[in-house]
């Protein structure tokens, strides 16, 4: 079979812009991959966690049963631990110390406080179900804008107020302001959500006391960085910690976290001498670990009369939970905010102040589409709100406001530079391939079953492979800098790649291995990818922001030319060449009609070194070699998404009819890779729309603790979604290429919320809160009827 398999990647095209299937899936559609849950190692027991059922209380006695005293470990236990602490250096920011296992009190239900130990996970259970803990229960802020308030509840009591950090960007908008023919104001609100991978958290770790390693199998998308947060509290150097990510199934920024969970089973392993594990349930998921998207808006637009934006001016504030995730921190997403809000539109002032507010909940982090999602949906329905006010449609309002091909590379207002694209050119196909005319008919006609159509659009960029000045500029621990590869070849003329990036889904031992073959002509099928595993790959800053393609990939690229040269240097020898007048293709090095096969040379090397040039480069057939972009500053992707709606006044359903996607990520490596990222986070992106929260009470309980509460949209949910590419190079990135990852999760709900007002807008109804489910439209449609005649909403 796997001779069939190398023919059959002999015959097709295998490097960049090849439509190439994915190597991964034949072990995944097989049954074959590998997660944490199905590795045993012999002597593994299991760990649960007892959890806090309260959202804030101080911790008094906590009663273990005799039976179980060497079963269940509290704070107490964990000596010489300290506290996960994920910093800014943004000024005035408030650090916040995670404990591993809560210490004195309790800030958000799901905390863990006891690690219960057992020979499986139901026993371990019933460990924990016997742990008795008495507490002094504490008023709760669940509400981030109720937090900001003087005398709410204090999270953490040392700083007298529950803000990690203010931002502001206060430019004096007072003179475009006093030009402007309209103004709009509006509030919006992003409900809380939980990332939803198809697998979980999860940790298997175990103390080698021969070599002196811990060794964590985890579901991480940031191995290296894990580590190193392992390190930190642990009080263990990095060389005696080895982190092997296995396959990971979905990671979505959830992976890139440290976890509580991972410091508790590290020091468990170091402490018992036999190997542990902890896999998260989907409570756990949805209740305990961490949450995203909560955002807060309010926002004024002031224009001419022709739609022109002449100033912006925004107040946002976002919940970051009860503690600073590391290695992010609590400020990353409000610290986005201010700075990307302006998105791809050109005008002349601009002033935002950002907040990001403690509450007794699980900490937010950074999911696909990181904050774009929440300013895309604000900045995209403010512009609608100004077409209806002034009776122009939506579209013309984006293209009078988009920055033009002819002024790129482009800095805006806020100094964000957009390294090449075509914005008016993705909207003005978006708007033909939906066919507008056609559907503003339809909406006059009206629908038989009185259901109300609705035309929506959003179009926003991605900055990806975001750079060290972006990230140092965030204040942020964690900062990128240049991206390693190593590259092998094997003795007979295969491949290896090593790279310390991770996939979760981005199909990476594909894509990567196209990099190579574009290079050194190596079928894809001889080659192999080594990503993760800390003991064997370089550092890096891991799989996240859509760098991976960009900044490994231009690594591998950069590795596999040096391995080049040297073989062009033992096949210049042999073929009585100059190694510059020789060319790599299709497996071979050729001089003119002459040629030597790349798998003699490696056999040359290995087997036969007395026939290679004196002069040959001792370091032999085996590269490390890093790359960073010509320019710092990241790529900029772009989408313009067009989303056709039917909603039922009475019932308030949406459906809907059509979804068109006209996307930009550069030169595509894999566009058959591409599709399928953009139709997997256009669906992320329809569940924020349309289907996922997760609300809390007046006292922090979460209130969707099971996937029957927490709805995810399925395939009966999904429309048939139309994709179109355009490919502006970028001038920075080798192939010209961008990152993708997490367009596709960052328009739609701009878009089918625009899709929803533009149906209610006979009625004078209006939604500015996600999901817009069908209680929020019915709840907008009756407001509206009270308030006919007074004008709406200005």
């Amino acid at each position: 079979m796997r001779f069939d398999r190398l023919k059959e990647a002999e015959n097709v095209e295998q490097g960049v812009g090849a439509r190439l299937l994915r190597k991964e899936d034949d072990r995944y559609l097989r049954g074959r991959g590998q997660y944490v849950a199905d590795i045993k190692l012999p002597g593994t027991r299991e760990v649960a966690f007892l959890r806090s059922p309260l959202a804030h209380a101080r911790i008094g006695d906590i009663d273990i049963p005799e039976d179980f005293a060497n079963r269940v470990f509290t704070a107490r236990d964990l000596k010489g631990v300290t506290p996960i602490r994920a910093v800014s250096a943004l000024p005035g920011f408030k650090p916040s110390d995670q404990p591993p296992l809560a210490e004195g009190k309790v800030r958000q239900v799901g905390e863990p406080i006891a690690m219960c130990l057992g020979d499986t996970r139901a026993e371990a259970e019933d460990v924990a179900a016997a742990v008795m803990v008495d507490f002094e229960e504490l008023p709760a802020v669940h509400d981030m804008l109720q937090a900001r308030r003087p005398g709410a509840a204090l999270v953490h009591e040392e700083w007298g107020d529950n803000v990690f950090l203010e931002t502001f960007v206060d430019d004096d908008i007072d003179a475009a302001a006093a030009k402007a023919a309209v103004k709009v104001t509006r509030e919006y609100r992003t409900a809380r959500q939980c990332m939803a991978p198809i697998e979980g958290r999860a940790v298997l770790a175990y103390w080698d006391s021969r070599m002196e390693v811990l060794t964590v199998y985890t579901s991480t998308q940031m191995p290296h960085i894990v580590r190193t947060g392992l390190s930190e509290c642990l009080g263990l150097s990095e060389e005696n910690i080895r982190v092997i990510p296995p396959d990971v199934g979905g990671g979505f920024g959830y992976k890139g976290i440290l976890l509580a969970e991972e410091v508790c089973l590290c020091w468990l392993a170091m402490q018992t001498g036999h190997p542990v594990r902890w896999i998260e349930d989907r409570r756990e998921h949805l209740t305990a670990s961490a949450n995203c998207r909560e955002h807060h808006y309010r926002i004024t637009a002031y224009a001419d009369s022709n739609g022109k934006l002449l100033a912006l001016d925004a107040e946002a504030t976002v919940d970051s939970g009860a503690y600073s995730a590391y290695p992010f921190s609590a400020c990353l997403e409000a610290a986005q905010v201010a700075s990307i809000l302006p998105g791809p539109y050109d005008f002349e002032a601009y002033r935002c102040r950002t907040y990001s507010v403690a509450t007794n909940k699980c900490p937010i982090l950074p999911f696909r589409g990181v904050a774009r999602t929440g300013v895309c949906f604000a900045m995209e329905l403010t512009l609608d709100a100004i077409a209806r006010e002034l009776g122009i449609e939506p579209a013309e309002v984006r293209l009078a406001n988009l920055v033009k091909p002819g002024q790129m590379p482009f800095d805006n207002i806020t100094k964000k530079h957009f390294d090449s694209g075509d914005y008016p050119e993705a909207l003005r196909r978006a708007v033909a391939a939906v066919d507008i005319p056609a559907w503003r008919k339809r909406q006059a006609e009206g629908e038989k079953d009185g259901r109300l159509i609705g035309i929506g659009m959003s179009i926003f960029c991605e900055q990806g492979a975001h750079g060290t000045s972006v990230y140092a500029g965030w204040g942020i621990p964690m900062v990128p800098g240049h991206e390693q590869a190593g590259v092998r070849m094997t003795p007979d003329g295969g491949l290896e790649i090593r790279v310390g990036v991770h996939s979760h889904g981005q199909s990476m031992e594909t894509t990567l291995a196209q990099v190579a073959h574009e290079v050194l002509g190596i079928d894809t099928a001889r080659i192999k990818i080594v990503h993760g595993d800390t003991g064997l790959t370089p550092y890096s800053t891991g799989t996240w922001g859509s760098r991976s393609m960009v900044m490994a990939g231009g690594g591998v690229a950069t590795a596999c030319e040096q391995l080049g040269d040297r073989i062009k240097a033992i096949a210049a020898h042999l073929l009585q060449a100059k190694p510059e007048d020789l060319r790599i293709a299709g497996g071979q090095v050729f001089s003119g009609d002459s040629s030597i096969a790349l798998n003699d040379i490696a056999r040359l090397w290995y087997r036969k070194p007395q026939d290679l040039p004196p002069d040959v480069d001792t370091s032999g057939l085996e590269v490390t070699a890093g790359y960073k972009p010509k320019r710092d500053s990241g790529t900029f992707s772009y989408a313009a998404h067009a989303a056709v709606i039917a909603l039922d006044p009475e019932l308030g359903d949406t459906e809907i009819l059509d979804y068109v996607i006209v996307e930009d990520g550069g030169v595509l490596v894999n566009p058959m890779v591409v599709d399928g990222q953009v139709h997997g986070g256009t669906v992320q992106g329809i569940g924020t729309a349309l289907y996922e929260e997760m609300p809390f009470d007046e006292s922090g309980q979460p209130l969707a603790s099971t996937l029957a509460d927490y709805i995810l949209p399925g395939a009966a949910e999904m429309p048939d979604i139309r994709i179109e590419h355009m490919e502006t190079p970028s001038p920075y990135t080798r192939f010209g290429v961008k990152g993708i990852g997490e367009s596709g999760a960052i328009g739609p709900p701009a878009a089918i919320a625009n899709a929803i007002n533009d149906a209610l807008r006979p009625l004078g109804a209006e939604v500015t809160d996600t999901p817009m489910t069908p209680r929020r439209v019915l709840e907008a449609i009756a407001k509206a009827k009270g308030t006919e005649g007074e004008g709406g909403q200005a």
